[in-house]
């Protein structure tokens, strides 16, 4: 799945090659995947006038002259600038350039492609209710979302809502880096584990976006990204050494996904409880 090293990329990309292109007509294979009808759509968005790309978490928000066009890539997909006569055997969406070019869309299980009118951002139910970009939260923005939190720490990671742009292809490393076991609760978290989480973040997903994202991601050139397997620390490793300290990585059900670690590296802790002193009389 595209996480923000990805779609950073992919709305980075698009901004230096999309901006000041007109949008001349567009093809829909898979009308499912948009939010409006399909005229709708083709009626709002020909003959608008690129202006802006940016992201937010896993989405892409490309600002035109005549609203707003969104995409999430879902479980993974590819945007392709590219010609018409080049064009990849699979796609669900095309739009037509005045220049020439076009751009397919194609998803590899789902996505979305989403209309969104001028001044109608906050109303759009799937965007609307995502934290802030993961990369853009302080340290110490990062301490208060955490204050009196409770429950596992790499649900909090992935929960959109809360703090957006974190999947689970990143999470594992992000965790080894900051040395806490995915299922360590918030409320057990010093100060100084909360700081490392921090910069964990930013050194696991910085590089990859650095490198356009990761090499089963395409780029819009076509080109796979460059952050490749071998960069990945512990993620994906099952049975291999730490690169730490040399324990073999082990692959466990945490929750409703699975979580690599380094045992040594990242053990479970538990908050001591206090116990009550009982009175007598």
């Amino acid at each position: 799945m595209p996480e923000l090293p990805e779609i950073m990329s992919r709305a980075r990309e698009m901004k230096r090659a999309l901006v000041g292109r007109t949008i001349t007509d567009i093809e829909i294979i898979q009308p499912k995947c948009l939010n409006v009808t399909p005229r709708t759509f083709k009626r709002r968005l020909t003959g608008a006038k690129i202006q802006d790309v940016t992201h937010h978490g896993k989405w892409i928000f490309a600002r035109t002259s005549q609203g707003h066009l969104l995409l999430n890539l879902g479980m993974g997909g590819d945007l392709l600038l590219t010609k018409r006569d080049r064009l990849p055997e699979k796609y669900q969406f095309i739009f037509d350039f005045d220049d020439g070019k076009c751009m397919s869309v194609r998803f590899w299980w789902f996505g979305y492609v989403h209309y969104v009118a001028d001044g109608k951002l906050n109303k759009h139910e799937m965007t609307a209710k995502l934290g802030p970009n993961v990369l853009d939260v302080t340290l110490d923005e990062f301490r208060a979302m955490l204050e009196g939190r409770r429950g596992g720490i790499k649900t909090f990671l992935l929960n959109q809502e809360r703090i957006a742009g974190i999947g689970n292809a990143y999470v594992h490393d992000i965790l080894f880096l900051a040395r806490l076991h995915p299922l360590r609760g918030i409320d057990t978290l010093k100060t100084g584990d909360i700081e490392r989480l921090w910069e964990a973040i930013q050194q696991g997903l910085k590089p990859a976006a650095k490198k356009g994202g990761a090499y089963y991601e395409k780029r819009l050139s076509g080109k796979p990204g460059g952050f490749l397997f071998d960069d990945i620390l512990i993620g994906y490793r099952e049975g291999q050494p730490c690169p730490e300290c040399g324990a073999k990585i082990v692959k466990l059900k945490t929750g409703s996904t699975h979580s690599y670690i380094c045992p040594k590296c990242q053990p479970k802790k538990r908050a001591a409880r206090r116990k009550k002193r009982s009175t007598r009389s």
